[in-house]
């Protein structure tokens, strides 16, 4: 481990959420260490982090998983402000964009390719303005080093897809706490960590933001909505299987985000004769997105080696029930007898057709809003930061999430 003391804590109660995307090109050098901190010590007012919120008022919970984990803390009153960071490989300086008073976005060079992300602008950044109270990082991760620079923080970990874990061991040691989407991640986490506190609490499905998605008493002109990336582990093939055994009287609407499989997906389905609708890449507004969902009767979820979806909930709280893969490894906790039903692949295209005839027996608003919207998620999650925010002040680490 780094002996690098962690920096002091900024005065303010802060959120940090780190990413995966990296942006920016072609790629180009970045700051020396001195120059970083050169540059970050003399940044102009107005870019500088953690501004004085609003007195009296909170944030909308809205946006996608890295913004509404961060956002239901300050709306909770546990937390002043977020940022969410991501890395920046290309030439001109790394992008930066405050949205409200309460969310900013923020992008840092990277020293090198490769996971963890290691970057010494983010390293000087954190030694100028001091560690965040909570440090939430998805997915690849970020060098050791940097988690060493924020041990004076709640650091927690969630990687978002199937893995358990997606960083090496120096890495994920260092976390006070990992979220997971099912037992046998929490067990994983423990084989390598004994003793790591682990939580099934995905942040996507989890923290699900009622008045973002919700129904919207529109007509139902399809049967069935497919909101997911065109990536091959979202398991496309599971759903155009199905539909290609069906009657062409079942009809349905692809979103597509994101991915390099859309051209083909339309290609497979304009040669079966399948009547599907398709829209992006890229992908359409939340507004837009919740609009569509209420043009169907039921969602779909395919991926099996994929982590529990943030769509699950957004389609429950549109007022759909959906119909899942049995063999997903995340989400499926999400699954009710009021919320809808899973299925094989073998036996996608009969559960399809019983979907399509009893969707409006379901009543999955109700479910999501009286488990897992985020005021029941983020009680959850202080209830587990708030001890560890106390060892770290009984090691005479200050901290105050």
């Amino acid at each position: 481990m780094s002996t690098i003391r962690p920096a002091p804590l900024t005065p303010l109660r802060t959120i940090v959420v780190v990413g995966d995307l990296v942006e920016g090109w072609p790629p180009a050098p970045g700051p020396t260490p001195t120059e970083a901190r050169e540059h970050w010590a003399t940044l102009d007012v107005a870019l500088r982090p953690w501004p004085p919120t609003p007195i009296g008022q909170t944030p909308v919970v809205a946006g996608g998983y890295l913004e509404r984990l961060a956002l239901a803390m300050v709306a909770a009153g546990h937390a002043d402000g977020v940022e969410i960071w991501h890395h920046w490989r290309g030439l001109g300086p790394a992008p930066f964009r405050r949205e409200s008073p309460w969310l900013a976005r923020r992008a840092f060079r990277l020293r090198e390719e490769g996971a963890p992300m290691a970057s010494d602008d983010m390293a000087a950044f954190v030694e100028v303005f001091g560690a965040p109270h909570l440090l939430l990082v998805l997915g690849l991760g970020i060098a050791p080093e940097l988690l060493d620079r924020c041990a004076n923080g709640v650091r927690v970990y969630n990687s978002i897809d199937a893995p358990a874990l997606r960083i090496p061991p120096e890495a994920s040691a260092q976390f006070d706490l990992i979220l997971t989407g099912a037992q046998w991640q929490s067990d994983v986490v423990r084989e390598r960590h004994p003793g790591m506190p682990t939580a099934i609490l995905p942040i996507g499905p989890e923290f699900a933001a009622p008045d973002q998605f919700r129904p919207l008493g529109t007509p139902k002109d399809v049967d069935l909505i497919y909101v997911a990336a065109a990536q091959g582990y979202k398991r496309h093939d599971v759903l155009f299987d199905a539909l290609e055994r069906l009657p062409r009287d079942v009809t349905a609407l692809c979103v597509f985000g994101y991915g390099e499989m859309a051209d083909g997906l339309r290609a497979r389905a304009a040669a079966s004769g399948l009547s599907i609708a398709f829209i992006g890449p890229p992908g359409v507004a939340f507004d837009e997105v919740n609009r569509l969902m209420n043009s169907a009767r039921f969602g779909v979820v395919c991926g099996e080696d994929d982590g529990a979806p943030a769509i699950i909930t957004e389609y429950m709280l549109a007022g759909l029930p959906v119909l899942a893969n049995e063999r997903l490894c995340c989400g499926l906790q999400y699954i009710l007898p009021e919320t809808g039903r899973m299925a094989s692949a073998e036996d996608f295209a009969a559960a399809i057709l019983d979907m399509r005839a009893t969707a409006h027996r379901y009543t999955p608003r109700a479910a999501v809003l009286d488990r897992w919207t985020w005021p029941h998620s983020v009680a959850r999650l202080h209830a587990l930061i708030s001890p560890l925010v106390d060892a770290k002040q009984r090691q005479g680490l200050a901290c105050a999430t």
